[in-house]
């Protein structure tokens, strides 16, 4: 079998932690001939998720030669260069700049594969932007599973979130897909949580009444290589703080426990709800092994490169309407539903870390 240099024809990340990422993606035990010939529109496609999943479909495609067509819709053309520069131009990769929030053009391309995680998945948007995260995950929805049934389109993923189970009523019991919390809808960082909510449910409507097949997964806490270091949320803070050599600040107490998955263990994740999922069915996509307290992630990341220097420690939490902070305290998921589709997450914390910040260091 060539390497994934060769089969990219040299139109490839060279990062070396997403290339080895991308290896284990494409050996992943799934029925990738259920690709061939297909065009996918991935929406959000200059986000962290879509990007590393465009990344991985062009991989799978070339290694096994598919011939898959990626669509990457997306507002901002400077994010896809950022994100993709490598693949534009490529023949079976194109770019469609589009807001999914406003109607689709006449002439947006025909797809066999809907995916759609364009959103503003950051809680530093909830406060400036509302109404913009809400309209992409609703609105958005609604224009796609339009075109999508119109259009025939075999299969449609969406993209939800974690966050919909709001408050957990029994936070030491695991979250299964049929568990719900409590959300204020009054509550403006609810924009995000209730919209997904909501966009789920349009999902489960279109199959029921124009027997679209739908799917929807809910990641937890990902990251990896790629993601945007100033997204705002506390575990990209302290990536970020380690490729800089600044010491970690803690703003709160650091006592909330989070699910951390890294970025490959979650896109094949995302595949095998796509290729195997049941019809009309969510998948939490996750790693409740990889729980740790936001306190001690801030110990482990600083100590992982001691040559570096990092400490930690803590400062008073400056008031702000920007960054609205999750009421949360501890939301572990149940993955034995995805489990049963025969997908498990295997990388743990030291591990996905180590690779992460040295993926920004090479």
């Amino acid at each position: 079998m060539n390497s994934i240099d060769s089969t990219l024809n040299l139109k490839h990340d060279s990062n070396p932690i997403v290339l080895e990422d991308m290896e284990r993606i494409i050996a992943a035990n799934l029925p990738w001939t259920l690709l061939k010939n297909k065009t996918i529109v991935v929406t959000g496609g200059s986000g962290y998720l879509a990007s590393y999943l465009i990344k991985a479909l062009l991989a799978i495609s070339r290694r096994y030669e598919l011939h898959v067509k990626v669509i990457c819709v997306a507002r901002n053309a400077k994010s896809v260069e950022l994100r993709l520069g490598s693949y534009v131009g490529a023949p079976d990769f194109s770019v469609v700049k589009h807001d999914v929030s406003m109607p689709l053009p006449n002439d947006f391309p025909r797809a066999d594969i809907v995916v759609h995680s364009a959103s503003q998945a950051s809680p530093k948007y909830y406060g400036t932007d509302p109404v913009g995260t809400l309209l992409t995950n609703t609105v958005g929805t609604m224009h796609l599973l339009e075109y999508a049934e119109k259009s025939k389109t075999e299969k449609f993923l969406f993209f939800s979130s974690g966050e919909i189970y709001g408050v957990p009523i029994d936070s030491t019991r695991a979250i299964g897909e049929q568990d719900f919390g409590h959300l204020d809808p009054m509550n403006v960082r609810s924009c995000y949580a209730e919209s997904k909510r909501m966009g789920e449910t349009m999902c489960s409507a279109w199959t029921q009444q124009y027997g679209l097949h739908t799917n929807v997964v809910r990641p937890f806490h990902t990251y990896g290589p790629g993601m945007a270091l100033d997204d705002g949320r506390v575990f990209a803070d302290f990536v970020s703080d380690v490729v800089a050599k600044r010491d970690i600040v803690l703003k709160s107490d650091g006592i909330a426990l989070r699910p951390f998955c890294y970025i490959a263990d979650a896109t094949i994740g995302f595949l095998t709800v796509l290729l195997i999922g049941g019809k009309a069915q969510a998948y939490n996509i996750a790693n409740p092994g990889a729980e740790i307290s936001i306190r001690n992630l801030a110990k482990l990341i600083a100590e992982l490169f001691p040559e570096r220097k990092i400490n930690t420690r803590y400062e008073a939490p400056v008031q702000s309407n920007v960054y609205l902070q999750s009421p949360v305290s501890r939301a572990c998921p149940s993955i034995e539903k995805i489990q049963s589709l025969g997908w498990s997450p295997v990388t743990g914390l030291v591990d996905g870390f180590s690779r992460t910040i040295k993926s920004f260091l090479v």
